[in-house]
Formats: C-alpha cells, structure tokens, sequence
C-alpha cells in the first residue's frame, strides 16, 4: 500500500487536505470519489527510509483505544470528538498518527470502517468487519464494546501461551550459557593442571577435554552457524508447503499440540460467536476467523468448514471432519445452530476454553519443567564427575 497526499472540495466548497492509502493512484482518486470529494491535487508521498518492525503498535494498546472509545461513544460525545480526545491520549507516537489519519478521513467523508480499513497491519479484518457491521445496524457502541472484549480476552490468551513456553527457555539458555562457560573458563584450568601430571586421563575427562578445546577454537564459527540455523527456519517457515508441515507437527506434539488445540478452539469460538453476533454472515465470518489463525493448518480447517457450508452441509459436519477441534466443541457447535443461537454457544465455548488452556499451560509447564531440570542437571553434574576423575584415580595411586 502507497500513501498519496490529497487536496479536495466538497460540493459545498469546503476545503480538505490529507492522506490515503492505496495501491495504486486510480484507487486513491476512487476512494476519495467514494467520499464525494472533487480532487484538486493527489500526488504520492515521498519516500522516506524508516526500519520499522511491524506496526509499532502493540495489541494491548489497540485493546485500550477501543475500550476507551467505546465508553465515550456509549456517554454519548460524537464519534470526531471522540477520537480526537483519544488523538490527545495516545501515548505511542505511532498510534497517534494512525488516529489522526482516521479523524482525517472522517472528515472527507470516509466510513469509520472504511477508515481504519486503511491501516490493515493497525486494524485487522476481523476488527474493520465488526466496525461495518455495527455502523450498519447502528449498534457501533455496543460493537466497540465487544470488540474491546474480544481483544482484550485474545491478549489474555496470548499471555497464557508465552508463559507456558517462557519459562522452560530461560532455562534452557541459562543451562547452556552454564555449560559454556564451565567448557570455556574452567575446564581449561583442569587440562593445564593434568597435563602437567604427565598421566593417563579416563576417556569421559578425555572427551570433555576434547569438547572444551573444540567450542574455544572454533566458538566464533559456531555463533555464526547458531544465527544461519536461526535465520534459515524463519526464512523456510515462508515458505508455504514448510510452514503447514512445522504446524501440523506442533499439533501433534505431547501437551503442546494439546495447549495449541485448546487456545485455537478457545480463539476460533470467540472470533466466531462475536461476528455472528454482529450479524455478519457466516460465509464472511468464517473467512475473517481463518485470517486471523496463525496456524496453517487450523486456517486449511477453517476454509474447509465454510466450503462445507457454501456446499450445504450444517456447520458440525465439516468441524468433525477436519479432525481439529474437540466432540464437545463440535455437539455443542451443532446445537447452537439447531437452536438459532450459535453465536451465544460459541461465546460459551471460548470461555470454557479459556479456563481449558490455563490447565494446559500448567501441563506443559509441569511437564517441561523437570525434564529440562534433569537434563541440565545431569550435563552439569557428569562434566564435573568426568573432570574429577583424574583426582580420584591418583588418589587410589598415591594410597595404594
């Protein structure tokens, strides 16, 4: 997406000025025909060399601007009143500039979903589909609400995830950066000392020893081979056919594909359930829900259920067929639709599978936790057996 700088007039002679976002300039002058505005200037902005990773807006601030913007829309004050007092709020300087982009778009005559449509790595599909749909229906303030929630439950969930994985490798660094240093700073010390003996070492002090002397000659190169293998998998998770085969092997993992099922489920419900409730169509539902999916093969899950739909079938069927989510989810999923009440049911499942993926996170944490703890302790512990062995040895000698 380009970014055109415009100057306009409305049919009553005001004058407008600002920024849009779009693929190519015919699609800018659309757009701002789209808002009944008569184009004086549009040129593209000048490139300028920024190195930015993502939006540089977290999710936690997007959750806040819309819990904020709901309660002031919910107390009444008009929607450009409301985002500029949120303009004067923001923080992050990025924010800052998206939501003054919007109040300008505003302004020329946009939709608020047709404005935050034009910053898709800010606003999400999901995010810009609810906004349309309660636009609308005129229910923006109960959709903003909703989506508050949505987004603030989605970032409960996120945080459950990371600590069922943060822990377990901050040990694992902490447990080879010991074992570094033991093979870098100390082991050295003990191979002076035997070498100065002139005696025959046990092949696990020679082995050791051996270790030691290969990370201190080549420890450069094994950096730079550590950053390559680093570098390499992100660089092969894009490719497509990679990516659905790392993801399918993550859900078949021991307690973590049971942790990924479980914070998927709880993810797609609650997706799903908030759009049905906003009455957005399920064929258009479903589509939003599998861009939002980070998992490959959760996402083939998700298209494979609406083109089960579009072929007919009730919902339940295909969800059973993709083998992805429980019977539970699946029985209670079919009910929902039988009853007219599925967007309700699925919002039910998210919160029971909420309270699902905090058990699975003590799982995995319960299971990983002395795995590693054992695995650290035995390295540790047998390179110090292996290189006090030599002064075992000659304390036999020197008794015998």
């Amino acid at each position: 997406m380009a970014e055109f700088l415009y100057k306009a007039t409305n049919s009553q002679g005001n004058n407008f000025e600002g920024s849009i976002e779009a693929k190519d300039k015919a699609e800018a002058e659309a757009l701002l025909m789209r808002r009944r505005l008569i184009i004086v200037s549009l040129k593209k902005k000048p490139t300028e060399i920024k190195i930015k990773i993502g939006s540089g807006i977290k999710p936690a601030e997007i959750a806040r601007f819309t819990r904020m913007f709901s309660s002031m829309s919910s107390a009444g004050l008009p929607m450009l009143q409301c985002l500029n007092i949120l303009e004067n709020q923001c923080e992050n300087p990025e924010l800052k500039n998206v939501v003054h982009k919007i109040t300008q778009s505003i302004n020329g005559g946009s939709s608020l979903a047709d404005a935050l449509a034009q910053h898709p790595k800010v606003f999400s599909n999901l995010y810009t589909n609810m906004v349309a749909a309660g636009e609308a229906g005129g229910i923006l303030d109960g959709i903003l609400a909703r989506l508050a929630e949505t987004l603030e439950n989605q970032e409960r969930l996120k945080r459950k995830v990371k600590k069922a994985l943060t822990y377990p490798v901050m040990l694992i660094i902490v447990g080879i950066l010991v074992v570094i240093a033991l093979m870098t700073f100390v082991v050295p010390t003990f191979a002076e000392q035997f070498k100065a003996l002139d005696a025959e070492l046990p092949a696990p002090t020679q082995a050791v020893m051996g270790i030691s002397d290969f990370i201190r000659d080549n420890g450069a190169f094994l950096f730079i081979g550590a950053i390559v293998l680093i570098v390499g998998f992100k660089v092969t998770m894009r490719v497509p056919q990679a990516k659905f085969a790392w993801d399918g092997l993550m859900l078949k993992m021991p307690k973590l594909g049971d942790l990924q099922i479980k914070s998927t489920t709880a993810s797609f419900s609650r997706t799903l359930g908030t759009l049905l409730n906003a009455g957005v169509s399920i064929m258009d539902s479903l589509k939003v829900v599998a861009s939002t999916v980070t998992n490959k093969v959760v996402e083939k899950g998700i298209n494979k259920i609406a083109i089960g739909i579009a072929g007919g079938k009730s919902i339940a069927d295909p969800m059973q067929e993709t083998g992805l989510f429980p019977p539970m989810v699946i029985q209670m999923t079919g009910v929902g639709e039988k009853t007219g009440n599925l967007g309700g049911m699925l919002l039910k499942l998210a919160d029971f599978y909420d309270e699902e993926v905090d058990a699975a996170v003590d799982a995995v944490v319960g299971m990983m936790e002395p795995l590693i703890i054992v695995f650290l302790g035995g390295a540790v512990g047998g390179l110090l057996i292996a290189m006090y062995m030599p002064m075992f040895s000659m304390g036999e000698a020197v008794k015998g």
